[in-house]
């Protein structure tokens, strides 16, 4: 087996988004694509010879070839140890308990998270450090100054791995062992929640649930925890074999792509409990009988009643959710006289208060909850932090949500997707956006009074470390907010996201529909965004 060091010319777009380097299948396999940026994060970290490096995706399209050049060019750069999930896969929380669990020096995740897969698809790479979390900043910027010049990169000429028996092989120097991709990820999990009680809800013939896995990641994990540990029916669990383009859908957890699931739950006889995650397992969506909980409502559920699961009993350091996020968790953080922290979007941005100690739970509206148990989002966690719930109260879910507000009140929420917009022009309405916002506070918006408009910018409490240009937000005198903000995780084009936020203290007007009550707000977002003129749209591409 010979190491071979082959000249290359850089891509100039291999600038990491807030997860990763996401594009095309077809960009990836360009030649010396995928090379090119793998050895461009070998090459920032010092210190790497002969650790051990975490690997694994989310079994799209391209997973299984991807991972055979990785293997064989960390070979070449000198790590000791590979582990690798069978078959080439990880859930993404799963690999941050990996390499949590056995100290590694870092890992490489390869997925595009909820973006379509196969061949037509996206494809996606990430770094996580040995915290388990995203690279942060400092890491990912080097990654992408040294994918700019780089010249050359090292792998080893080798057969291809067997990547469906499990044990320990060796390629050159590197001993490559393939793993159960959920027995940790599982042990963790049952360490966490009550599996005893939760076990006595799912078999006592008087609950049931489904589970969408939407024919990604989270297919083995569910079938595993939820069917066989927790003994839930079989069946319970539907798409749950992992392919290749997601059986053909968009494994996104949201009421437009996991239709499968929300026609059972708005649908005759529908299950009591209702769940789905994404392309990569980090992202969750939960339902009731006919109730959508949003990830907003979700986080705040959870931080009110983390008591009532065995790991964290203990108490909460504090909570943390991103920007546009709604505030509904500030004010359980209030009145149980813990922190509440505001963050750019993007997980990576938790995991320092997380290391600090500072929080205990965290979330975005993007369909993302965790904890301090791994450094990433994870969306089965949440679907057992809510089962655990579930099983003490002995409540329906629209039941708890609906004593929440009782308590707290409503923070009125919904998220506006302008998807494949041209980026010019959806960075023209950003710019736009920005040159007003000096003029607007003070104003009178219908019958809304501008408080304050700014550009988000963020200090990170533990390092200092800033982020500007993070989303425009304009905040109202009355607690309501508008958010406009890019996203950066998808492939093509720009897509546009509009947040509305309003508070309702007043229990008797909870139940008003959530569009209808935002609707004097969404017709400002169209007004002072001139959303219609930039975008071309007539509405948005996905509400939730």
């Amino acid at each position: 087996m010979n190491i071979r060091t082959l000249a290359t010319t850089p891509f100039l777009d291999q600038k990491p988004g807030t997860s990763g380097l996401r594009k095309s299948v077809k960009v990836f396999q360009q030649p010396r694509y995928l090379e090119n940026f793998v050895q461009s994060i070998f090459d920032t970290l010092d210190g790497r010879e002969g650790q051990t490096l975490v690997l694994g995706g989310d079994g799209r399209y391209y997973n299984r070839e991807a991972i055979q050049t990785i293997l064989k060019m960390a070979a070449a750069n000198g790590f000791g140890r590979v582990l690798v999930g069978r078959s080439g896969i990880l859930s993404t929380p799963a690999a941050s308990c990996i390499i949590r669990h056995y100290r590694a020096f870092g890992g490489i995740i390869l997925s595009a998270s909820h973006n379509p897969g196969g061949r037509e698809g996206d494809f996606g790479i990430k770094y996580n450090t040995s915290n388990g979390g995203p690279a942060p900043e400092k890491v990912t910027e080097a990654i992408y100054a040294r994918s700019k010049v780089i010249d050359a990169y090292h792998i080893l000429e080798a057969p291809n791995v067997d990547l469906e028996r499990l044990g320990k092989l060796e390629i050159g120097n590197l001993t490559v062992e393939v793993i159960d991709p959920v027995e940790s990820y599982a042990k963790l999990m049952e360490s966490l929640f009550d599996f005893e009680r939760i076990h006595q809800l799912l078999t006592s013939g008087q609950f049931r649930m489904c589970f969408d896995s939407m024919h990604a990641v989270t297919g083995p994990y569910a079938h595993a925890i939820l069917e066989q540990r927790l003994g839930a029916p079989s069946g319970t669990v539907i798409n749950g074999k992992p392919l290749e383009d997601f059986g053909g859908g968009h494994p996104d957890p949201n009421l437009v792509y996991a239709h499968d699931l929300v026609e059972r739950l708005y649908g005759t006889s529908a299950p009591d409990f209702g769940a789905a995650s994404d392309g990569d397992g980090d992202r969750n969506m939960i339902l009731g009988r006919k109730f959508f909980v949003t990830p907003s409502d979700s986080l705040a559920v959870l931080t009110a009643n983390a008591h009532l699961v065995p790991g964290y009993r203990q108490g909460l350091a504090g909570v943390a959710r991103s920007m546009p996020t709604s505030s509904a968790a500030d004010r359980v953080a209030a009145q149980a006289g813990i922190e509440c922290y505001e963050t750019p979007t993007g997980w990576k941005f938790f995991g320092n208060l997380l290391d600090a100690g500072k929080v205990t739970l965290c979330g975005e509206e993007s369909f993302g909850t965790g904890s301090n148990h791994v450094r990433e989002k994870d969306g089965l966690w949440a679907v057992l932090f809510w089962l655990n719930i579930l099983a003490v109260r002995q409540e329906s879910v629209e039941q708890i949500v609906h004593s929440h507000w009782q308590k707290y009140g409503r923070n009125f929420y919904s998220r506006h997707d302008y998807e494949g917009v041209d980026a010019d022009r959806a960075k023209e309405l950003m710019e736009h956006l920005r040159a007003n916002a000096p003029e607007l506070k003070g104003q009178q918006l219908r019958h809304y009074q501008v408080k304050y408009c700014d550009d988000f910018s963020y200090t990170d409490p533990v390092d200092h470390s800033t982020s500007q240009h993070q989303g425009i937000r304009i905040g109202f005198t009355d607690g309501s907010r508008i958010v406009f903000r890019l996203s950066g995780t998808g492939t093509q084009g720009a897509t546009l996201r509009v947040y509305l936020e309003s508070y309702e203290p007043d229990p008797t007007k909870h139940n008003l529909d959530t569009q209808q009550a935002l609707s004097t707000l969404i017709v400002i977002a169209e007004e002072v965004a001139q959303i219609r003129k930039f975008t071309e749209r007539e509405a948005p591409t996905v509400i939730t």
